[in-house]
């Protein structure tokens, strides 16, 4: 396997072995941890927050209408938001995705319609005029919106995650131990590719299949390839039968510390598993270290894994 970067840090068949691993690991998620503070107050994350800021949260039942006409969508916007915010432009011949907007206009106290609205609705209230109404949602209208990969132009910031360094015959090694993890794992080519921008997914294929299906994009450089293998096989250990999307980001925490942690014994650089933390719990990297007990648990198991 790869060698580690650290060639003090070898967790040999010895009665001292448990605790050498518990306490080495603890090391790392307190760098990691620090990293996580050091990434949110750098120049790139605070450039790639601005714009990420820009985006609308969409409803459910918006995000679901976008999928089904989209479904490789990842980042949507308006025609005009995407020429005055992000000086990117439509590509000639794209077709909408067509999303409910919100109509937000002056309401009325009583009836709470437009004053348009309130005019023929039979609603007596007069006490102040329509222009002296406040604001409120009085409907929706169909609006039309564009994922960036029907747009081109100005690049939008991006954070570099990408583990770097010697991957050796890693990810060999794990995908020839996908049985022994309890996975089904498949490396697609990049022009196979069927999930917009992610690296890799972990889903279930159908109620009868036993084991998660984990598969990854294929690309040129193979530490990042193994640390995403390695961050989807974590998903599969600790979150396959979880289903509670108020979880999502913690669960992304927990693989992507795993995959820190993995990433770095195996000898790859996996400093950069910062940014994408704190993109994903910008507010409170100390979730790292509150999880570390699962964190620490399948770190081992994957390494105990590859060790075999």
């Amino acid at each position: 396997m790869a060698t580690t970067s650290d060639s003090s840090v070898s967790f040999d068949e010895t009665d001292t072995r448990s605790d050498e691993m518990n306490s080495t690991i603890e090391q790392w998620i307190n760098d990691l941890v620090a990293g996580v503070d050091e990434a949110q107050s750098s120049t790139e994350f605070q450039e790639w927050l601005d714009v990420q800021s820009r985006f609308h949260d969409y409803s459910y039942r918006n995000t679901l209408l976008i999928k089904r006409q989209c479904p490789e969508a990842t980042r949507v916007a308006g025609y005009r938001t995407w020429q005055e915010d992000f000086d990117r432009y439509v590509q000639e011949g794209e077709s909408a995705i067509w999303i409910w907007a919100p109509i937000i206009t002056k309401q009325c106290p009583e009836c709470e319609n437009s004053p348009s609205y309130h005019e023929s609705s039979g609603c007596d209230y007069d006490e102040t005029p329509p222009e002296e109404w406040s604001k409120g949602l009085v409907g929706f209208r169909p609006a039309p919106v564009f994922d960036i990969s029907q747009t081109e132009g100005k690049p939008l910031p991006d954070l570099d995650t990408e583990a770097t360094g010697d991957a050796g015959d890693l990810v060999e090694q794990l995908t020839a131990a996908a049985d022994e993890v309890g996975v089904t794992a498949r490396i697609v080519p990049d022009e196979d590719w069927t999930h917009g921008e992610a690296k890799g997914i972990c889903e279930q294929l159908s109620l009868v299949d036993v084991q998660p299906l984990v598969e990854v994009r294929d690309r040129e450089h193979e530490a990042d390839l193994a640390r995403t293998l390695i961050h989807e096989y974590a998903h599969a250990l600790l979150h396959f039968d979880v289903d509670d999307d108020t979880e999502r980001a913690k669960r992304e925490v927990e693989a992507e510390a795993v995959a820190y942690v993995v990433g770095r014994y195996c000898g790859l650089d996996t400093s950069r598993s910062a940014f994408y933390l704190a993109a994903w719990e910008s507010d409170d990297p100390e979730v790292v270290r509150e999880r570390l007990g699962r964190i620490s648990r399948t770190a081992e198991e994957l390494i105990d894994v590859l060790e075999d």
